[in-house]
């Protein structure tokens, strides 16, 4: 025999409270076996078995139906066990207002109608009002912190309405003792959800099928009534009396209800004008909301907007929806002329003139606002240019002199280079032409230099910008950064056409940057056209070689900066042609520079000599010109690009005739030099300073004197030449012939000879004077000094011989001994012409006739003696023959007396 189950027993409901349709679910003990052996659920005295869904012997799920009672138990009957019990109870509570547009299956009392739009829930998303339990299982929360959830989910949530919801934190939140049993029917509970939305109107009337019932059955007992009335077709019948009945009621409803009806009219006329207005609200704020972000500058949001409402609305023809689209054109046009005045106003970044494009481009501004962009900068540059120059100009007229501000190679203009030029700028800066640098000119810049570092600044800052703007343009970028918008092929049409006007732009600029440096550097290669640009400055003031250099290495610079933003050869030539003039020029005055310092070279000579007999006066000239040489090294350097200086035959010449001019100029100070009438200064040796072979052999290796210079220099070379031996020879020669009839000497009437008189002594003596003081200076130009002074010499002694009239014996003794002591002691220097001179001169004299006196002259030359004395003759070759000694001119007078002279007679 089985035993029988125990009845049911509730002991507990969840949630314990609600409206009606609210789900529950019940937990107890001996709740049913299964579906089958549920037959009964009451909540509050309401049946609720329709609803119930049989979960397990402990569980059960429903929802609670319209009940009378506000409280009531929970009752559940089996067929195993029987009709239960309830520990706990459910209240009910009054069920929440419908809305008008709200699907129900009841009615809805209009009186009493309830706006949610007032409720305090205002703002709450539809999805907030979901059923807090999803999953259709108990909620048991764990004991996780809230930190730490947040903290192992960060920027997630366990709110399933959240768009940031996380499955794992509400199942870890809510569920964390459910088991896998309960979760697989929370799976197909939330099926069977998904089911009940897909059918629609269906779930409607599944949600109200007791009602249907209910109409069902009172519809089906009138209609048993009335056929068992049987008199439908008689007068006076129920239908009849009841269609009466209900006539009545509609007249008198009408009458009553007629004021309510048409304030319920103008209500749903209003709620329409209201639910138009709420479903078209973005269209109608659309104008305040594009003044407001225009305000902020939210020109995206403003687009958006206006390609939304245009997609939308742009081609309605409901005249209300026209009329707000009207207005949002209008604000729209204005936008397109705000930022169209941005785009155009100057000076802006690239940047920002980007953006303006787009802007206006997502716009469909009308034009093409790109190239009005292109051609304001254009203009802007040149407006740069123009005002950069006049404002150095009327610095210029400020203080005289040098221009105060300090000018740093290092500074922005530097920084606008790409890294490489940068790196170049600096190795120029410690270039070949450093030295010739003075320290104060870094600091004290002439004005014009300074102008052409200022213009070539504002060219490298604007410039790479300006052609940024315009290569954008070419590729699509400055409107979409895909380049991929719909008028992206008829851009491309229009660029090809602009391409030949942005080249004139390029071209203006490059023009007009030339012809304002040519104003201030190069004033006289400017045409009468360009006079704008030489204006204020001061055409006869010449820039130094220094500052032409400073310059032709800012517009290299500028050169390659330009060539690095791969702007093409042919716009840049003129600044090439610009930089050959100024290298031409730069030679052209360094090279004048230099005959004026060469002029002033006399000035410094202090005719201090040195070991190697040269003052100082060589020594600057080769500074002078090496150091001219250098400070062009540069400048004469052809860079890539960059043609010779010497190319054309006319600049050769000029350089040629410069050269030259300096080589004069310097003939010049070494003529005013050696004339100078100074007693105390001798200027015998300059000859030897410019006959010098090597004297410019380390000037330059191409460098070489023109045949004009040679005689020049070989003109002044015998002039200073002539004027010294005339100088040192006319004494010797003028002390001939007194010394000689000093005493009333008388070739008639003389003692025998003795030995060579004073006179020789004191012309040989003086001789070897002239012979010291040039072996001092030159010990080449002894031979040619000795030579000529000698042929001098030997001239005046032939010429004085040939004036006496007779000789005695013993004078023509006496003549022919001095004769060949002095013919012997300067052997070393005879010249041909001095050869003679002695010849005619001993043939002036009367022949020996004894073999005494032959022999006695034999005697005397071949034993080498001066005058009868071997040993004072070989003391006066020997000191012509060495570095000479003036202080020793009167101890070898003392040593070369008469006494120590025997005349040795066979």
């Amino acid at each position: 025999m089985s035993r029988t189950r125990q009845p049911p027993l509730v002991t507990g409901i969840s949630p314990n409270e609600g409206i009606p349709w609210t789900k529950v679910t019940i937990r107890g003990e001996n709740l049913g076996t299964g579906p089958a052996d549920l037959i009964g659920l009451t909540i509050c005295g309401h049946n609720c078995l329709l609803t119930a869904e049989w979960m397990s012997p402990s569980k059960i799920v429903c929802r609670v139906g319209q009940a009378k009672n506000d409280k009531g138990d929970i009752i559940v009957t089996t067929k195993s066990g029987g009709k239960g019990t309830s520990t706990v109870s459910f209240k009910l509570l009054r069920p929440e207002k419908i809305g008008i547009l709200d699907q129900s299956a009841v009615w809805v009392d209009e009186m009493n109608y309830y706006d949610m739009r007032t409720d305090r829930n205002k703002g709450i998303p539809p999805l907030s009002l979901r059923p807090a339990n999803p999953l259709g299982i108990e909620i048991e929360k764990g004991k996780f912190p809230q930190k730490d959830l947040e903290m192992l989910f960060p920027g997630m949530s366990a709110d399933f309405t959240s768009e940031n919801f996380s499955a794992a934190w509400y199942l870890i939140e809510n569920h964390s003792n459910t088991s896998f049993e309960q979760l697989k029917m929370a799976v197909t509970h939330l099926k069977r959800q998904a089911n009940k939305k897909s059918e629609g109107s269906l779930a409607c009337v599944k949600g109200g099928l007791s009602t249907f019932f209910e109409a069902q059955d009172a519809l089906s007992a009138i209609h048993q009534k009335l056929e068992a009335d049987g008199t439908e077709k008689v007068e006076g019948s129920m239908t009849q009396k009841l269609e009466n009945v209900l006539h009545r009621a509609s007249n008198t409803a009408d009458t009553l209800f007629q004021e309510v009806l048409g304030r319920k009219d103008k209500a749903d006329s209003t709620r329409n004008a209201l639910n138009v207005l709420q479903r078209f609200k973005f269209l109608f704020n659309l104008p305040l909301s594009i003044e407001r972000n225009i305000q902020k500058g939210d020109y995206d949001v403003v687009i958006n907007d206006y390609e939304k409402a245009k997609s939308l609305f742009g081609k309605t023809e409901v005249q209300v929806f026209k009329k707000y689209y009207a207005e949002v054109e209008t604000r729209i046009e204005a936008l397109r002329e705000l930022l169209l005045d941005k785009l155009l106003e100057t000076p802006s970044t690239l940047h920002d003139q980007k953006r303006y494009i787009r802007y206006l481009s997502d716009l469909h501004a009308p034009g093409d606002p790109a190239w009005q962009c292109i051609g304001a900068q254009h203009r802007w540059i040149l407006q740069l240019m123009h005002s950069c120059q006049e404002g150095c100009v009327r610095d210029l007229k400020g203080p005289p002199g040098l221009h105060s501000a300090t000018l740093d190679l290092d500074g922005d203009v530097r920084a606008s280079l790409p890294g490489h030029l940068g790196q170049t700028a600096s190795l120029k800066r410690g270039s070949s032409f450093q030295p010739g640098r003075d320290d104060a000119w870094r600091y004290q810049t002439p004005h014009r230099v300074a102008f052409v570092e200022k213009l070539t600044k504002l060219v490298l800052s604007q410039l790479p910008n300006f052609w940024k703007l315009w290569i954008s343009y070419v590729n699509g970028s400055l409107f979409s950064e895909t380049a991929e918008k719909s008028g992206h092929i008829e851009r491309s049409k229009n660029v090809r056409q602009r391409q030949n006007d942005f080249k004139k732009m390029i071209q203006e600029v490059m023009h007009c940057l030339v012809k304002l440096l040519r104003g201030a550097l190069l004033p006289l290669s400017v045409t009468e056209g360009g006079g704008r640009q030489c204006r204020g400055w001061e055409v006869k003031a010449e820039l130094s070689g220094q500052g032409l250099a400073h310059a032709i290495q800012t517009l290299r610079l500028t050169y390659e900066s330009l060539t690095a933003l791969e702007i093409p050869n042919d716009l840049l030539q003129t600044i090439q042609d610009l930089v050959l003039d100024l290298r031409v020029r730069c030679v052209v005055v360094t090279l004048q520079h230099t005959a004026e310092e060469v002029k002033r070279l006399a000035e410094k000579e202090d005719w201090v000599v040195d070991s190697e007999g040269l003052t100082s006066l060589p020594c600057h000239f080769e500074l002078c010109v090496v150091h001219s040489l250098q400070s062009l090294r540069e400048v004469l350097e052809c860079k890539p690009g960059e043609a010779s200086v010497f190319q054309q035959p006319k600049t050769q010449e000029e350089v040629c005739q410069l050269s030259i001019n300096i080589m004069q100029v310097f003939i010049c100070c070494l003529e005013q030099l050696s004339t100078k009438p100074d007693a105390d200064v001798d200027t015998a040796h300059l000859s030897v300073d410019v006959s010098s072979p090597d004297l410019f052999g380390s000037v330059h290796e191409d460098f070489s004197l023109t045949s004009v210079s040679m005689a020049s220099l070989k003109e002044l070379d015998q002039r200073l030449f002539e004027n010294y031996i005339e100088l040192k020879a006319d004494p010797i020669v003028g002390s001939l012939e007194p010394g000689i009839y000093a005493g009333y000497f008388d070739w008639k009437d003389c003692l025998p000879p003795t030995g060579v008189r004073n006179y020789l002594k004191e012309a040989l003596v003086n001789i070897i004077a002239v012979h010291a003081e040039v072996f001092t200076i030159s010990k080449g130009l002894v031979p040619r000094v000795l030579s000529r002074l000698v042929e001098a010499v030997s001239e005046e002694l032939s010429r004085l011989m040939q004036c006496v009239s007779s000789f005695s014996k013993n004078g023509a003794l006496q003549a022919r001994l001095e004769i060949c002591t002095l013919r012997d002691t300067v052997a070393a220097h005879l010249t041909p012409e001095s050869r003679s001179s002695f010849k005619q001169a001993l043939e002036a004299l009367p022949q020996l006739s004894s073999g005494a006196d032959r022999n006695c002259m034999l005697h005397g030359e071949g034993c080498g003696r001066l005058g009868g004395s071997g040993l004072h003759r070989s003391i006066f070759r020997g000191l012509l023959q060495l570095p000479g000694h003036l202080g020793r001119r009167r101890e070898i007078h003392q040593e070369v007396t008469c006494e120590h002279l025997e005349l040795q007679l066979s």
